[in-house]
């Protein structure tokens, strides 16, 4: 096995978009959270696929699809052994929201009833909370709100604890927020939910960037990831779910590809995870997606999340005096910070910092309830990757500076 390594000037060197300017200024992209940049490597394979090896999968027989296919269910493996599953296991999505939806609609629609309960964090993206107000209105269920801490932007155990009841079928929850990089304490809520019955649909959007993740030793439900927050291509995502979830499920999207037989007396599906994947696939997204995999396997992820909380923490001290900044949840290590600005429109300070070539973003972050919470209408968010430098830092807080004196 190769050694990881991490060596900050060779990994910019992969990240050719970090080479642009914006308004007449070297870029300084702190908009991770949002989505990464793309390294070469998956640049590459995606150009690769299209300029000379482009077939559809699972279908005809001559090489160019057999090639396509070996490559779609071999990146199909890669994605499973990142997270610690079997390759029946993974199903492809467009995303984190598409897999949430497909799980609300294929699993919740046929289990949920009258009475049954949807506990949900208050601090999810909405991709986490839309999909179960969808579902429990076509089957009666309830959505419950699990509240936060709201000084530390933490989730109250003890509110947990109560909300969770013999009436909760299902626990979907975010593995560490978008917003405050707080990381929920998955484990316990697995153990607690699996003790009460109830299955557990774990986000985990923001945390396969930074952290390693094993769905058998979490003994989640279901666990589902976006490629383009991971350096692949946007458009393409996973969905683990437990092999005897699957099979009980239903599909959500009918048409070629998950079909055995067709008559119009009825159709045979495919076993899982065909039966999911109605269409031509995104086939090079999925091969980039493992490009993007292999190529962070090759780093030591130990030495970049140092780095990552290094550049967050020089952030934090350049920031925290400011006059009438305000943090947000400031989870220390964590590759976001968020602030409010008293008196100033969160757009506006975002605005200032795009004038000087810092990328950040500004808004409700897609967590409306988070904010309802916080009684903030919202605020800059800088989020921090590994490709990001001491510098990029130093002018972060410069801009920031000039932009509160201004306003």
């Amino acid at each position: 096995m190769t050694s990881r390594t991490f060596h900050l000037d060779s990994i910019r060197r992969v990240f050719p978009s970090l080479n642009h300017s914006i308004n007449g200024q070297p870029l300084v992209y702190l908009d991770s959270a949002a989505t990464a940049q793309k390294p070469l490597p998956v640049i590459e394979c995606i150009s690769d696929y299209y300029s000379g090896a482009t077939a559809n999968v699972h279908r005809g027989s001559h090489s160019l699809t057999a090639t396509a296919t070996n490559r779609f269910e071999a990146a199909r493996k890669t994605v499973a052994t990142f997270l610690g599953a079997s390759e029946e296991c993974v199903v492809w999505t467009r995303g984190a929201t598409e897999a949430l939806n497909l799980i609300a609609q294929s699993y919740g629609r046929q289990t949920l009833k009258p009475g049954d309960e949807i506990l949900i964090s208050e601090m999810e993206h909405h991709a986490n909370i839309v999909p179960w107000q969808l579902v429990a209105e076509q089957t009666g269920a309830k959505v419950v709100k699990s509240p936060i801490n709201t000084d530390r932007c933490t989730l109250d155990m003890r509110a947990f604890d109560v909300l969770l009841n013999e009436k909760t079928k299902i626990v979907a929850i975010g593995h560490i927020s978008n917003v405050t990089g707080t990381r929920n304490p998955i484990e316990t809520i697995i153990q607690k939910a699996h003790a009460h019955g109830a299955i557990v649909v774990v986000d985990g959007a923001q945390a396969v960037v930074h952290e390693e993740v094993d769905v058998a030793a979490l003994d989640a439900d279901f666990y589902v990831f976006s490629g383009h927050k991971l350096f692949a291509p946007a458009g393409i995502g996973a969905l683990y779910g437990k092999a005897e979830l699957l099979e009980s499920m239903p599909p959500w999207h009918g048409g070629g590809k998950m079909v055995e037989r067709v008559t119009f007396e009825g159709t045979q599906f495919s076993a899982s995870p065909a039966k999911f994947e109605a269409g031509t696939p995104n086939v090079a997204g999925a091969l980039a997606l493992a490009k993007a995999i292999d190529w962070l396997n090759t780093l030591d992820k130990k030495a970049a999340e140092a780095h990552i909380a290094t550049l967050q923490k020089q952030l934090v001290e350049g920031i925290k005096d400011i006059d009438d900044l305000s943090l947000i949840g400031l989870q220390a290590g964590a590759s976001v910070v968020a602030f409010t600005l008293k008196g100033v429109h969160h757009s506006d300070i975002a605005t200032l910092l795009d004038q000087q070539g810092i990328a950040v973003r500004s808004g409700h972050h897609c967590a409306h309830p988070l904010m309802d919470a916080l009684n903030i209408k919202g605020c800059v968010r800088v989020s921090i990757a590994l490709y990001n430098t001491q510098e990029d830092i130093e002018r972060c807080i410069a801009a920031i500076q000039k932009a509160c004196d201004i306003l």
